[in-house]
């Protein structure tokens, strides 16, 4: 392992970062996070992967291949836990780690949180403006006092503005009721973390039956929720666009708009 680690580049201590933080990445996802181009990412990835610094799976699609999914290989973690001091993981603890990865049914929604934070860099790096924060979920409930769960919290920085806000990741598996049962969680937030609670779902129609939903029953005082779809982001600039319809509000405004107007500053927790 020693040896590795003088072959190492800053992109590669990236990426062991990103998955110890986020657990999988697809290539496509590394490639807009780390490369931006799919030929250098794919060489990278697969010497990598020869070295047991990084590992991979993906389940049979078809018609065609699925995306591979990544994560820490052996070495990979191993190099990790000494930087940390921590007590060096079995190769076979690792590769179980994965294999629990891969069988999880949560997969496809962690996968879809990253995206989504994926999508905001990919911006960034093209459009301008800056992720200046992203938190998984395990750190994003503790940013949260573990008073609600959130699926994610970033800070979307662009135009002097900084726009902190919780994620809330629908696949649209679950009944509305239970989509809108951490707003109480949210409610009970100090005021410098009421930041705006972001429904990312999965389709237009989705959307308009939440926020009938949200009609219906009514949003707790001083939550802010604010809904996009991915199926239509892609054509309005991504979750940094003109996608995100505020409950109670007309038209759609960009990330950036549900900036606070006040003097709070995101937390540093």
């Amino acid at each position: 392992m020693a040896g590795e680690l003088t072959r190492l580049t800053p992109r590669d201590r990236h990426l062991l970062d990103l998955l110890d933080q986020h657990k999988t990445l697809t290539t496509d996802q590394l490639v807009d996070l780390a490369f931006g181009s799919l030929g250098r990412a794919r060489n990278r990835l697969n010497t990598l992967l020869s070295r047991d610094i990084l590992d991979r799976f993906r389940h049979y699609h078809r018609p065609g291949s699925q995306s591979w999914r990544w994560t820490l290989g052996p070495v990979g973690a191993a190099i990790l836990a000494a930087g940390r001091g921590d007590t060096l993981p079995r190769p076979g603890a690792v590769r179980d780690a994965t294999a629990r990865l891969a069988m999880s049914p949560t997969l496809p929604h962690l996968l879809a949180t990253n995206g989504f934070f994926v999508a905001l860099t990919g911006h960034a790096r093209t459009h301008g403006g800056r992720l200046t924060r992203w938190y998984n979920e395990t750190q994003s409930r503790a940013a949260a006092g573990n008073l609600v769960r959130p699926d994610g919290h970033g800070v979307w920085a662009t135009g002097g503005r900084a726009v902190p806000f919780w994620l809330e990741v629908d696949l649209g598996t679950e009944t509305l009721s239970r989509v809108v049962g951490k707003l109480p969680g949210y409610a009970a937030l100090p005021p410098s973390r009421a930041y705006p609670v972001l429904f990312w779902l999965p389709t237009t129609a989705r959307e308009a039956n939440l926020h009938t939903h949200l009609t219906r029953t009514g949003i707790p005082d001083g939550v802010t929720v604010a809904t996009a779809a991915v199926n239509h982001a892609p054509d309005a600039g991504g979750p940094a666009g003109a996608v995100w319809r505020v409950a109670g509000q007309p038209g759609r405004v960009s990330l950036a708009d549900l900036a606070p107007t006040g003097d709070g500053a995101p937390c540093d927790g």
